[in-house]
């Protein structure tokens, strides 16, 4: 035991000063104030490229409404236009999507009724292929059907894309795709306990630090915004370079990275109202990717579930059963571990004692991993949507 409480402290170690500052819960996006009169606003204008917004949404009834409303409100100095594609909705998502347009919106709304789907195609990208296709701007942002924005938000998601001297803290180039992880629904009582800790772990998947740095192979970005030049879509072939991918915003980042930088961050300007009332919806929600997250290996679902005891239960192990020095090097790592916590608690408003339930929480999504790869191994594989989606991406 010994040996262990050694290599977990040493872990936690690396954990907490090596890798990428995941646990900071940064950086976060800055807004940008609108113009503050007509005529400043109309002097931006020739300056700020066209942009348009694609929205993908299947059975959306009750998010649809509050989305287009809040896209159609930006206040973007430049012309920008909503393309929502209808993907074989059964519940009147397109009709609500036009109801909830202004009178007299400065945006237009166009609405596509989606193709059927080709074999080989997620059903998402498929109909974010077809949005993309409807549009002729040089800037794309694709927006999920259950994200509600600030009016500020797309100037600010612009102002990172191409940063103009002095509109950030520091100097920062230009990226080809902008991210940002948006603030998650966190109401219900299976919401407060796992979504904090959702973040957490994305977080300590892909460091946001790592995700920014044109050196580091690491590439990431959040689905529920996605700004991104349409160059940068051409260059790697379009969507249909992807078409098949279950994980398409981490797969589109990668493929941008290759031949350009990007930015991931947190969003304080957009957040998801999609609501996950119960524990299984959560639990649906994590392990309709999670076994497609490790390539449908065996191999690789052991070694990760070894990995995550590792990191967060043999720390709880040692302190309560070892003795010794090595008992206080458990205590060390599992202190470690809850501290790195705190600041996404924070993000989210909760207590800081959540931590001391971060092992507990592991243990819930390990189990919906288990419960992943046991779906793929039956056939189901994953499901959204009334979709079923398998590893060729056949959904």
């Amino acid at each position: 035991m010994s040996l262990l409480a050694i290599l977990t402290l040493v872990l936690w170690l690396y954990l907490v000063v090596a890798h990428g500052r995941y646990w900071l819960s940064t950086p976060e996006l800055p807004a940008v104030f609108p113009a503050a009169s007509t005529a400043e606003r109309a002097a931006a204008s020739p300056a700020a490229p066209a942009v348009d917004i694609v929205v993908p949404a299947r059975d959306e009834a009750g998010t649809i409404a509050a989305a287009i409303a809040s896209l159609a409100a930006q206040d973007y100095p430049g012309h920008f236009r909503i393309i929502l594609v209808d993907d074989g909705s059964s519940d009147g998502t397109a009709d609500l999507a036009r109801a909830a347009m202004p009178v007299n919106a400065r945006s237009e709304l166009r609405v596509i009724t989606g193709k059927p789907k080709p074999a080989g195609w997620s059903g998402k990208l498929w109909a974010v292929s077809q949005g993309i296709a409807a549009g002729d701007a040089s800037i794309v942002l694709l927006a999920d059907a259950d994200i509600v924005h600030d009016p500020r938000h797309l100037s600010s998601l612009l102002a990172r894309l191409d940063p103009l001297p002095g509109s950030l803290k520091r100097a920062v180039l230009p990226v080809d795709l902008v991210s940002e992880m948006v603030r998650l629904n966190c109401v219900s009582v299976a919401e407060r306990c796992l979504v904090p800790a959702f973040v957490y772990f994305f977080q300590m998947l892909y460091p946001f630090a790592l995700v920014n740095d044109p050196r580091s192979p690491v590439a990431a970005a959040a689905g529920g915004t996605v700004l991104i030049r349409r160059t940068a879509l051409l260059r790697i072939g379009g969507i249909a370079s992807i078409k098949g991918a279950l994980i398409d915003d981490v797969t589109l980042a990668k493929a941008v990275k290759q031949g350009g930088a990007i930015y991931l961050g947190h969003s304080g300007l957009a957040r998801s109202i999609r609501p996950y009332p119960h524990f299984a919806d959560l639990w649906d929600m994590i392990a309709r990717t999670a076994f497609t997250q490790l390539r449908y290996s065996a191999w690789l679902l052991v070694m990760t579930l070894g990995g995550l005891l590792l990191v967060w239960w043999a720390p709880l192990v040692i302190a309560l059963l070892a003795e010794g020095w090595a008992r206080w090097c458990g205590i060390g790592a599992f202190a470690l571990g809850a501290v790195s916590f705190l600041p996404t608690l924070a993000r989210y408003r909760r207590s800081p004692l959540w931590a001391l339930t971060l092992p507990l929480i592991a243990l819930f999504y390990m189990a919906a991993t288990v419960g992943s790869a046991i779906r793929h191994w039956r056939g189901s594989g994953a499901r959204w949507k009334n979709r079923d989606y398998g590893p060729n991406g056949g959904g």
